[in-house]
């Protein structure tokens, strides 16, 4: 608590910050009473680091961290009163005493003593102010001067409350998903993944000279991701190349902006009417969250599924979450002052008719809590397909087909800066996190345990399986291809798998 009382005008022309106030060096705070006989200072390290992607932020933000946490012990629970100069001597605290030396006006010397719930006085005034000084006293009610203390009180822990919340805000900001990235591979209770790389990479030499291997006794569902909808040549591609080829291909028909469950039971349904009359098992491939949808119903519905199901393909998924979804959706950072979170559901609901648990259910909490209730049947092969994006200047100038105009006599190509979209995310979450990613999911995100996964050195974005680009380099293998090789690769560890259970 405050008690202010005429002494404090002058007490803000005394005190001064200075080396032997508050000293704040490289990576340490001193406390102020190492200084003017107060005892034996105690020095306090620094926090841990906050942001190791950038050094020079990360020790800004442990400078501003200790000194919170400084005002916060200091003015949190603290009675500051002024009175003789021997009181600091009996407080039960004595190191907690902040003194300075007189300024050049020639006024005596002023000690402000903080102790929390202890009565503190200091002595800034000449003999003759401090024998008038009774009188003064005299003339305050009880009531007055307790009405001074809680009004002081107040405006001092909400101050101080307010300075600790925007801190608190900042910190987990600028923090962000750093400690959420790559969950899977540090979880002991998760399977380790098998490399399957080498024989992607010989899959697709022999795709690239005419050998095809995929059977016709399997059907093939490619599950979209999300915003699939606003997408007419999502997936059209690969299904028509699959098509010329004599295989049976679908692509499912579900809104992608619903949420994780509500597509998983779709995909159940959309199984289940494939696989009915034609005696013939589903090979599903998932891009994005298609990944997720598709993962989740085989999760939640594999009893039903088991006997209609040969296999799951996850291309560049966010099978332990998004960093993009949780940094938007996180409470308690610097963007919930303007509301974030209502912005994205009018975004999501008003504009493109979807629903903000789709995003959600990205969010690392989320898939943590379905990862730990659903995990995937051990006996179900499964192939995870990650990338890295290029991040050069020329991956920024990179525009994608996602669309034609149809006129009258010919047809014009839409096209949209998504590959240069990709750079740019790709460039930040390298930068804040030191994580590669092809875009939108970093790479160790997207390796499913206990999968077969694929890490290819090309660099390819997110957007790159289901959009062509425009600057496509012609002996390299296109999207379709690459559906085909991992899909062949899908079916060789089927088989694998089978012969085990055997």
């Amino acid at each position: 608590m405050f008690r202010f009382d005429p002494t404090f005008l002058k007490l803000q022309k005394l005190i001064k910050i200075n080396g032997r106030s508050w000293s704040i060096q490289r990576r340490r705070i001193y406390h102020p009473c190492t200084y003017s006989g107060c005892g034996t200072g105690n020095k306090v390290a620094a926090p841990p680091q906050q942001f190791n992607s950038l050094p020079a932020l990360n020790e800004n933000a442990s400078y501003i961290n200790q000194a919170t946490s400084y005002l916060g012990s200091y003015f949190s629970h603290s009675s500051v009163e002024y009175g003789g100069k021997d009181s600091c001597n009996s407080l039960s605290h004595p190191h907690e005493l902040l003194r300075s030396t007189s300024g050049g006006d020639g006024d005596s010397p002023v000690s402000v003593c903080v102790s929390p719930g202890a009565r503190c006085s200091t002595s800034s005034e000449s003999p003759t102010s401090a024998a008038n000084s009774p009188s003064a006293e005299s003339t305050e009610t009880p009531s007055q001067a307790s009405n001074a203390i809680v009004t002081s009180n107040w405006l001092g822990l909400s101050g101080t409350s307010m300075f600790q919340g925007l801190i608190d805000r900042a910190l987990r900001t600028v923090r962000g998903s750093a400690d959420d990235i790559g969950w899977l591979q540090h979880d002991p209770e998760m399977p380790p993944a098998e490399d399957g790389t080498d024989r992607f990479n010989k899959i697709l030499e022999d795709i690239g000279h005419g050998v095809h291997r995929l059977p016709n006794t399997v059907l093939y569902l490619l599950v979209p991701g999300l915003f699939s909808n606003h997408g007419p040549l999502y997936f059209v591609d690969t299904k028509t190349k699959f098509s010329k080829m004599g295989l049976a291909c679908h692509i499912a028909k579900i809104h992608s902006e619903s949420s994780v469950e509500k597509n998983a039971r779709e995909i159940k349904e959309y199984i289940e009417e494939l696989c009915w009359g034609s005696n013939k098992k589903v090979l599903l491939l998932g891009h994005s969250k298609g990944g997720i949808d598709a993962a989740a119903a085989l999760s939640l519905y594999w009893p039903d599924l088991k006997d209609k199901v040969a296999g799951l393909v996850l291309a560049q998924s966010p099978y332990g979450g998004s960093p993009i979804a949780t940094d938007i959706l996180r409470e308690g950072q610097l963007g919930g002052y303007v509301n974030m979170r209502k912005i994205m559901e009018i975004m999501i609901f008003k504009v493109i008719k979807g629903d903000i648990q789709a995003l959600e259910d990205l969010t690392y909490e989320r898939r943590k809590q379905f990862l730990k209730n659903h995990p995937l049947p051990q006996e179900l092969a499964t192939v995870s397909f990650l990338t890295e994006a290029s991040i050069s200047p020329a991956a920024l100038a990179t525009f994608s087909h996602v669309a034609q105009a149809e006129l009258p006599l010919t047809k014009l190509p839409v096209v949209m800066p998504l590959g240069a979209a990709m750079a740019a995310c790709a460039q930040l979450l390298q930068v804040r996190y030191g994580e590669k990613s092809d875009g939108l999911v970093t790479c160790c995100d997207a390796e499913v345990p206990g999968s077969v996964v694929v890490r290819p050195k090309r660099k390819l974005d997110h957007a790159w399986m289901v959009y062509s680009s425009l600057n496509e380099a012609p002996l390299e293998a296109d999207a379709a291809q690459v559906c085909e090789a991992l899909l062949t690769l899908l079916v060789q560890v089927q088989e694998e798998k089978q012969r085990q259970l055997d």
